[in-house]
């Protein structure tokens, strides 16, 4: 199994839920970005997302967005981005999942681009536009570096489609738990709830479930995990906390926000 498999049997055996984080490679800088990860870490996040900065980022919203423009804007690249994950890897075996798009991936090659960041210590992948009809190339990659593929889930995906996506994804599966792109949501609506429940309802115990897009605060966090989700997925928040506070006070405040958050993983 994965870091990830295991980290998801390792929180289920305490009978937690996981809290997954994220953040921008090379944003505000490449040093600032470890700070971040140290924070996270030291306040309890259970798996890391890292994010490679794309030029056309569409499934984010304007917060990680801008995040990606400053992170290129930087110099971040795939280089960059494996030296990044190694010294993320000489401090912490927790599971690191990239996020980014699959345009990156077709040119350089799925083949190469996934060996490099597995060799590197990346355990799964998250593409929001990758298509599973158009997916096997990447699937093949990805097995063949034993690394899991998370794809993605919304409010209105069908029945047979959640059981196609969850076919093929491994780690776990993502829903997108609002219709529109990251980080907007201030309160979650009914369909959201509704959502979570019918995904878990169909999934059961075959693969994870994870809840992101919108997840902002502690009582959001509460609201997916209550509705049957067995992971929040937070980002847009720390990356507007991150454009609040001086440098120095960045990994401190990133942990106590993360603590904040991953208390509501853990069940009385």
């Amino acid at each position: 199994m994965s870091r990830i498999q295991d980290k998801f049997s390792e929180i289920k055996a305490k009978k937690q839920k996981a809290f997954i984080a994220y953040a921008m490679a090379g944003y505000p800088s490449d040093r600032e970005t470890m700070s971040i990860v140290r924070g996270l870490i030291k306040g309890g996040a259970d798996i890391l997302e890292l994010g490679l900065p794309f030029s056309d980022p569409l499934a984010d919203g304007p917060v990680i967005q801008n995040a990606s423009f400053q992170a290129l804007r930087n110099g971040m690249n795939l280089d960059r981005f494996v030296n990044l994950v190694k010294k993320i890897r000489k401090e912490s075996d927790i599971p690191l999942i990239l996020m980014t798009y699959a345009n990156l991936l077709y040119s350089h090659g799925y083949d190469e681009f996934i060996s490099t960041i597995k060799s590197a210590g990346i355990d799964g992948i998250i593409l929001p536009d990758m298509a599973i009809e158009e997916a096997q190339q990447y699937l093949n990659a990805v097995r063949k570096n034993n690394m899991d593929a998370i794809f993605l889930i919304s409010p209105n995906t069908t029945t047979e489609r959640i059981k196609k996506v969850s076919s093929v994804s491994s780690g776990f599966v993502y829903l997108v738990s609002v219709y529109g792109t990251t980080g907007g949501q201030q309160q979650f609506q009914k369909y959201t709830f509704d959502a979570i429940k019918t995904a878990k309802r169909i999934l059961g115990d075959k693969i994870p479930l994870g809840v992101g897009f919108g997840v902002n605060s502690a009582e959001q966090a509460r609201f997916v995990l209550q509705a049957g989700a067995d992971a929040i997925i937070v980002a847009s928040s720390f990356l507007r906390l991150i454009d609040k506070i001086p440098q120095a006070k960045i990994q401190s405040k990133i942990a106590l926000f993360a603590k904040s958050l991953k208390k509501t993983t853990i069940t009385e």
